[in-house]
């Protein structure tokens, strides 16, 4: 009896402790983090242990701006043998809003040495670098692209540093490549605007796409840009929606004859399955036709309702990732 008894009791005591966290996450998803942490303090008298309770308790005095009280627990937080790349997370945010840089460069290199293959801690290191002023930034989006292809946020960032260089061809790779993991996404609608600027003022800007390439040492990069040069001549009539997707569906009939033995690439896989399924103009006008001119968009989708509406319909019914393996800078 007294074993049942003790069964019970450790019963309602563990569905307390649900309820009372899910009442704190109710609370933190209204904005009121004083109620958050009166129900998640009292979680943790009960459940000592909650690494889930304890995270939630940092994220609300960080949202609250407590960042006394946000130090002392992402600090208890990374102590714990069971810290997660979250707990990592957490305390260097709360040493970013403290504005010590040095502190949270140590916390992602710490939570790097224990998650090497992290998306989200290449991603945010990258990004404190960035703050900073130190371009080696790129150098931690890089290895997050390559250790964690599936995490969007790297591509963003790559994307964004290589549209404010020189480069021609990983900014519109990785912006589109972005794009697509994130299609809904405010970031992602922004990053539209980006890569239609990319191919107008970057790619198709000088005549000879291989101008000033020389010294690209990426097999891959060149290889793109051999296949888009061999498409430079349809430029000349302007790059409008219709003749990039025209340049576009060539360089993929080209890239398969030539180059995905060697290199295959998801993205490409995905623009070779939408020219299979009469999908890539619709694609296209998907891609770059609101950030272009809106009221044409508007008006190409009502002409097409029927291409629209298919790919509209399978383009949210899937999932787009990158898989490993497909690293080629």
């Amino acid at each position: 009896m007294i074993a049942c008894s003790l069964a019970i009791t450790s019963l309602a005591q563990t569905e307390d402790v649900k309820t009372l966290h899910e009442n704190a996450k109710t609370f933190m998803r209204s904005g009121d983090f004083d109620n958050a942490i009166i129900v998640l303090v009292r979680a943790l008298q009960q459940d000592k242990k909650s690494l889930d309770l304890q995270k939630d308790l940092v994220m609300c005095y960080y949202l609250k701006r407590d960042y006394a009280k946000a130090l002392d627990g992402a600090e208890a937080l990374l102590e714990r043998s069971d810290a997660d790349v979250v707990s990592y997370q957490l305390a260097g945010n709360v040493y970013k809003a403290l504005e010590q840089p040095k502190e949270c460069e140590k916390i992602y290199k710490k939570g790097l040495k224990k998650f090497p293959k992290s998306g989200p801690l290449y991603s945010e290191y990258g990004e404190l670098l960035w703050s900073l002023k130190d371009f080696s930034a790129i150098e931690q989006w890089l290895k997050g692209i390559q250790s964690d292809p599936a995490f969007s946020g790297n591509y963003y960032n790559a994307a964004l540093f290589y549209f404010f260089t020189k480069d021609k061809v990983w900014s519109l790779v990785y912006g589109e490549i972005f794009i697509n993991m994130e299609s809904l996404s405010e970031r992602g609608a922004a990053m539209k605007q980006l890569l239609l600027q990319g191919y107008k003022e970057k790619l198709f800007a000088e005549a000879d796409l291989l101008k000033g390439e020389d010294k690209n040492k990426s097999e891959f990069a060149k290889a793109f840009l051999q296949g888009m040069n061999k498409q430079s001549s349809l430029a000349n009539k302007g790059l409008t929606i219709e003749t990039i997707t025209m340049i576009r569906s060539r360089f993929i009939l080209d890239w398969y004859t030539a180059n995905a033995t060697k290199f295959p690439f998801r993205l490409f896989d995905y623009h070779q399955q939408l020219l299979r399924d009469g999908m890539f103009e619709a694609y296209n006008q998907w891609l770059f036709g609101p950030v272009d001119n809106l009221a044409a968009y508007d008006n190409w989708t009502k002409a097409h309702a029927e291409q629209y509406t298919a790919f509209n319909t399978f383009q949210r019914s899937r999932i787009f990732k990158m898989p490993a393996g497909q690293y080629y800078q």
